[in-house]
């Protein structure tokens, strides 16, 4: 006869930690019980209310069937083994020992600490929905559910992690999501075993397929609204447990482009800001590079009058214009990482001190010159108009200012015909990274750098090959 004592002993003996809590109790007939649960996990008050409680109180002998049918939760398992008890604490749920019995109870009350759902600091918008995904996977699929109702809303659990067991939902349209997408995908997650996954970032490595790329494979968001609209396109989602930032594959260039917020304002409206976002991209990416290019190897490149300006602003500096404009981003990128580390308020002060002091200090002292603080503060306010693309963008701006100062123009040109062969040759999932453009999808170019109104786009991507193309139809 297995003994409530050794059931106990069973568990702590591997979870051996004092936060790990086992509560003994006895019901009116004298039956014993125990809870073992972790604290600052479990949900003690409903513990108390719905499991304690009722078979403390309960007068007829407490069987197996009896605490079975007593236990009015919606998330009640039954276990055999320990292995599965031991997991199920460490996980936040809690597990319920009866004296006599080998079997126990899996109580379905994590509550984990987790914060109130609000709009994302990335994703801020004037006009459409303001909720944004937390760290709670939970809440997190309630908030897609939420939205998406339809039976054909498939949600498939994983687990990546040997330690941290994260829990990892796969969430698509059964009929839209293009076949073998799911089983795919899957397949990435489990080949590869690591000890942790504290965030969806592990996961996007996992299945990328090129990790060691400067451009990315999967979209991302922290948004609800964007996440259904583009798994309802056809997309397959990822929700990790413990990140609020959700991943979608496959994926597209264009949709770093793309704003939730271009789908909820005038179709001109949001056309101009897209065209907007792009030019701003360039700007952002060739500005540093071509003007260093020019003052090195082609100043024709620039206005005479334009040139009369800089020449006297730069007389007497001793940096060459590339070692310039390369400690001005240098100092740019030293200024950026500190204020985002370091406490708010000191924060807000050295970006004062460094933006202002440090600046016009530099161009007073004559080591850095006003033109080349102008260039690098534009090009870092236009590269945050797409703050998806931003890794990507900031890494392209080191590497054409690098080319620039060794080679000019020619190699800029060169190294970004470089970079658009490569682009169109890449694929996520089979779909082109440069859709719809390489390869040229006419119909997907209304919801592209331009955004047509709905009714123009009433039928899924090409791109993605679907069988269920249409997604609006106007009786």
């Amino acid at each position: 006869m297995v003994t409530l004592e050794k059931n106990i002993k069973s568990v702590k003996d591997v979870l051996t930690s004092q936060d790990i809590i086992v509560f003994e109790f006895d019901s009116l007939q004298g039956r014993k019980f125990a809870v073992i649960y972790a604290d600052g996990l479990a949900d003690k008050q409903l513990l108390g209310e719905l499991v304690i409680k009722p078979l403390r109180d309960a007068e007829s002998e407490a069987g197996y069937e009896e605490v079975k049918r007593r236990l009015a939760l919606p998330e009640v398992k039954e276990g055999k083994k320990i292995k599965d008890a031991i997991k199920e604490v460490s996980d936040g749920n809690a597990v319920l020992f009866i004296d006599g019995e080998k079997d126990f109870f899996i109580i379905g009350l994590k509550n984990p600490p987790g914060r109130a759902v609000v709009e994302p600091p990335t994703q801020v918008v004037i006009k459409g929905p303001r909720e944004g995904f937390t760290e709670d996977i939970k809440v997190n699929l309630g908030l897609v559910r939420k939205r998406v109702k339809s039976e054909n809303l498939k949600v498939k659990m994983l687990k990546a992690g040997k330690k941290s067991d994260t829990a990892v939902a796969m969430v698509y349209i059964d009929g839209v999501c293009p076949e073998g997408l799911a089983e795919r995908v899957e397949k990435q997650i489990a080949a590869h075993e690591i000890d942790i996954v504290p965030d969806s970032s592990y996961i996007a490595q996992f299945i990328s397929g090129k990790p060691r790329s400067v451009f990315k494979r999967n979209g991302t968001t922290e948004k609800p609204d964007i996440f259904c609209a583009k798994v309802c396109e056809g997309r397959l989602g990822l929700i990790v447990d413990g990140s609020p930032i959700a991943l979608t594959v496959p994926y597209m260039i264009t949709e770093d482009i793309q704003a939730g917020e271009d789908y909820y304002a005038n179709s001109y409206r949001s056309t101009v800001i897209r065209l907007l976002r792009v030019l701003s991209l360039f700007i952002g990416i060739f500005l540093p590079a071509m003007y260093v290019s020019a003052q090195l190897f082609k100043t024709q490149l620039i206005p005479f009058q334009l040139l009369l300006k800089i020449s006297s602003s730069i007389s007497g500096l001793p940096l060459s214009p590339s070692v310039e404009m390369f400690l001005t981003l240098f100092v740019l990128e030293v200024l950026n990482e500190a204020s985002i580390r370091m406490p708010k308020y000191v924060g807000l002060a050295l970006s004062v001190v460094g933006a202002l002091v440090l600046g016009d200090t530099a161009v007073k002292a004559g080591i850095i010159s006003t033109p080349a603080i102008i260039i690098i503060a534009f090009s870092a306010i236009c590269l945050y108009t797409t703050p998806d693309f931003v890794e990507t963008t900031t890494t392209l701006r080191w590497i054409f200012l690098i080319i620039s100062g060794s080679l000019g123009p020619f190699g800029v040109v060169l190294f970004s015909a470089f970079l658009i062969c490569y682009l169109v040759t890449e694929q996520s999932y089979g779909v082109p990274l440069f859709a719809p453009f390489a390869p040229l999808i006419k119909n997907d170019l209304y919801d592209s750098m331009v955004k047509a109104n709905m009714f123009t786009l009433n039928n899924r991507p090409e791109v993605f090959g679907l069988k269920d193309k249409v997604r609006l139809k106007s009786k």
